[in-house]
């Protein structure tokens, strides 16, 4: 294949909050509001009682593991991530959550350790500190250097892609939307004189159409990051479908979805591709029972390949990572195995398969 190929690095929902932020540097308050839990440090609890002890505090780099190194080695043109936690030291919760997030500012070294080029904010818990947690996250993130899309101080900031520059003079659009399905509260939408995310309100062709109007830019490679749909189970919802489908029409040329506790399918519309769920990637979920079928201490990186001219596919490789004592690490052949099985049967039309480095690939992924 001829011409110059873009390599992005993509992966579902980083929490460097609760239980994650305790064995950090800089823990904040442990304080919970939860029904069961009322300390995050128990989540630090749940995790050693699994796997064994971790470390306090841990490094920076802690959390990622063995995920650092295949980002060395992939060396991608731009790394995406969806940040599912407020940066803040503010104490008062957002009311009607069951659950909060919030990590210390002090401990954004556990961010910036993966240099994320654009870190994607458009999800249901940027504000579970209100709306002063969310102004001092976006502070926070940019007093880091660090670049954000999918919330802002207002409607514009909030809906305005990150830009990122590329070889050749390219450049990469990165537009970050919540949707109302993944559990965001319709009060969290930023409006003209009210901070907030990037919302959408449902996942109608009225509202494709009106996303749609945003992305039409010759020249630059586009991604839609879009936090959607419940947490558990392989089915897609048709409308989730269908919007994904409008977002490629549009002038999208991958669609990175996020949400869901463990992958989902993926496919590949008009030889673009559409990740439905990446599922979580670093979270203090270890040790938590129930849904042990979806295997979410299973995690993965995704290195998507595109043509820079056209932004057709090129080829994806995922990287299959497993939590250990609130770590990354690499993947057995087992779990390898389930994985790639699990991709290829949910996943309508295309074909995953093992590679020599045991990643796993689309077969032929140009459709």
């Amino acid at each position: 294949m001829g011409g110059a190929v873009v390599t992005l690095f993509l992966c579902g929902d980083v929490m460097l909050g609760r239980g994650v932020d305790q064995v950090l540097a800089h823990p904040g308050d442990p304080a919970l509001r939860e029904a069961y839990v009322d300390d995050a440090r128990s989540y630090v609890q749940l995790a050693e009682s699994a796997h064994g002890p971790v470390p306090v505090p841990v490094a920076a780099s802690w959390p990622w593991g063995a995920a650092l190194r295949v980002l060395e080695e992939a060396a991608p043109d731009a790394r995406i991530v969806n940040l599912e936690t407020s940066v803040t030291r503010a104490g008062t919760f957002a009311p009607g959550k069951e659950i909060h997030y919030r990590m210390h500012p002090a401990n954004l070294p556990a961010l910036a350790v993966v240099r994320p080029d654009v870190t994607v904010l458009a999800n249901n818990h940027v504000l579970d500190f209100g709306r002063r947690g969310l102004l001092e996250t976006l502070d926070s993130l940019a007093r880091a250097g660090l670049r954000t899309a999918g919330a802002g101080r207002d409607a514009d900031e909030a809906y305005a892609p990150a830009v990122v520059p590329l070889a050749g003079g390219r450049r990469l659009r990165v537009f970050a939307l919540g949707a109302y399905s993944s559990g965001i509260p319709s009060g969290w939408a930023a409006t003209a004189d009210r901070p907030g995310v990037a919302y959408l309100p449902e996942l109608s062709r009225a509202v494709a159409q009106a996303v749609v109007r945003r992305l039409s830019r010759s020249g630059d490679l586009t991604v839609v990051s879009v936090h959607w749909g419940s947490n558990w189970g392989y089915r897609v919802p048709r409308e989730q479908v269908r919007f994904a489908h409008a977002l490629i029409d549009g002038g999208a040329d991958v669609v990175h979805g996020h949400s869901s506790h463990h992958p989902r399918p993926l496919e590949v519309y008009r030889g673009r591709l559409i990740l439905y769920g990446c599922g979580d990637f670093v979270d203090d979920y270890e040790g938590i029972s129930g849904h042990e079928q979806y295997r979410d201490d299973l995690r993965l990186a995704f290195l998507v390949s595109v043509e820079a001219d056209s932004g057709r596919l090129a080829g994806l490789r995922m990287v299959p990572l497993r939590v250990r004592r609130m770590r990354l690490e690499p993947a057995s052949g087992e779990d390898r195995a389930w994985l790639r099985a699990t991709l290829d049967r949910i996943s309508g039309g295309v074909t995953v398969r093992d590679a020599a480095d045991g990643s796993l690939v689309l077969a032929a992924p140009v459709a």
